[in-house]
């Protein structure tokens, strides 16, 4: 008996191992198409993913998009084209550590450093000294309030901020509720290099489809090309410290809820009210209690965290509506 089990654990070894190391899946036309319409550039040794595209002729008008965690820029794809219309330029990158962008392992992945890079990109691309608008979600609401942090007390390479929108990003510590999984990948100290590795399709699928609205479930097809976005560059082995960003939430609290509050900047909120991330009402009475001046959006009562992917038309609809309203 015992020299069956010593049989089976042998068998199991190689089978682990090609198990934890399996490739990427392959890129879908769709998503093999939205790389190539983009382009790199390199920020301090690192490629940063970038799409750049011009749109409406007689606008000065420029949109910067901001993805969130842990999917990528793509995220934006169903908005894309009406930003166009609408956009002089419409411009979307993928932060450090997501998406087609370099995902360096034994790195310390920061908010400060993605603003950084933003504003480096709006170097790279001749927009520094351009007024933009910002529209963020999630994690990318994060890099934008360090943004206007930056541009409120004029830091050295501060983008021009002309306007801002956020949308179910946890701009609020005390009222986000982080998944069990993020919460575990964060803290897990010695497991989190072993957890990373087993991630899977199986397990994300089930996790993300956690945070849709039940009527607005990504298709099997979305999913995939989500998950190919985090395993392009072995992303799933740096997510443990990209989640970081939850407890820098914490500790630079009063810097980046204290730039929306004080800020002059015209302000806009896109809200999914079913988001179990943010939930409702509590998010969204604390918002309108601290940033009484800013405008919101709420979304119908299905459409949970990823609004600009559940209800494209009505999420769309929400921010042309801002930005035309000044």
């Amino acid at each position: 008996m015992k020299e069956w089990w010593i049989q089976v654990g042998l068998l199991m070894v190689p089978l682990i191992a090609v198990y934890l190391h399996i490739p990427p899946p392959k890129l879908s036309p769709a998503l093999y198409s939205w790389r190539t319409s983009g382009a790199f550039f390199i920020y301090r040794g690192q490629r940063i993913f970038y799409r750049d595209s011009w749109g409406a002729i007689g606008s000065s008008d420029v949109v910067i998009l901001l993805h969130g965690f842990p999917t990528s820029s793509y995220d934006w794809y169903k908005i894309w084209d009406g930003l166009t219309q609408r956009f002089h330029r419409v411009v979307a990158l993928d932060f450090l550590g997501f998406g087609f962008s370099d995902k360096p392992r034994l790195h310390r992945y920061s908010i400060f450093e993605q603003a950084r890079i933003v504003e480096a990109l709006l170097g790279h691309l001749g927009l520094q000294k351009q007024k933009v608008s910002l529209l963020s979600h999630d994690y990318g609401d994060t890099v934008a309030q360090e943004l206007l942090h930056r541009f409120e007390y004029n830091r050295t390479g501060h983008i021009k901020i002309n306007s801002l929108c956020l949308s179910n990003g946890g701009i609020f510590p005390e009222t986000t509720h982080p998944r069990f999984l993020q919460k575990l990948l964060k803290d897990g100290g010695v497991l989190s290099p072993i957890l990373t590795r087993l991630m899977n399709y199986y397990i994300f699928s089930k996790g993300i489809g956690a945070v849709f609205g039940p009527y607005t479930q990504p298709s099997d097809a979305e999913l995939w090309e989500m998950w190919t976005g985090i395993r392009t560059n072995d992303g799933n082995l740096v997510v443990d410290s990209i989640l970081q960003y939850i407890n820098q939430r914490y500790k630079h609290r009063d810097r980046w809820v204290g730039a929306l509050v004080s800020t002059s900047v015209p302000l806009h909120f896109i809200y999914g009210p079913l988001d179990p991330v943010n939930p409702h009402p509590d998010f969204l009475m604390l918002y309108r209690k601290l940033l009484p001046r800013s405008t919101v959006s709420v979304l119908d009562d299905h459409i949970s965290h990823y609004p600009q992917l559940e209800d494209p038309m009505g999420f769309l609809n929400a921010y042309l509506n801002f930005i035309n309203s000044f």
